[in-house]
């Protein structure tokens, strides 16, 4: 069996919509439901409004965040988990559970009881 090119492993372009940095906790934090912008910047420490901005465009022309505009004043916009992007929530469970499992804090280790 010959190996894929980059461009039709599916690993690899998955790699290549998720891997940016802060994308996998943007639908993190949206996985719980719509966020305002505001909302998003506050739970994602660090993140600058410039890169939240960028990172939310490029999941919309991904298909994976839907972008949702109310014809209020001052108008009020939210941002949703497609279905495609929903399709990525146990993938970032399974990466949840394997830190807890594997990647524990050292504070955890402490507390973890002694095996021998």
């Amino acid at each position: 069996m010959s190996a894929a090119t980059n461009s039709t492993c599916p690993v690899c372009r998955t790699a290549d919509v998720v891997c940016g940095k802060w994308t996998l906790l943007l639908i993190r934090d949206l996985a719980d439901g719509s966020s305002r912008f505001c909302e998003l910047e506050r739970s994602l420490e660090g993140i600058s409004p410039r890169t939240l901005s960028l990172r939310l465009r490029a999941l919309e022309e991904e298909g994976i965040v839907a972008r949702h505009t109310y014809p209020e004043v001052p108008p009020r916009v939210e941002y949703a988990l497609t279905d495609k992007g929903r399709a990525l929530v146990p993938l970032i469970e399974d990466m949840r559970s394997y830190g807890r499992r594997w990647l524990a804090t050292e504070s955890e280790h402490e507390l973890a009881p002694a095996t021998s």
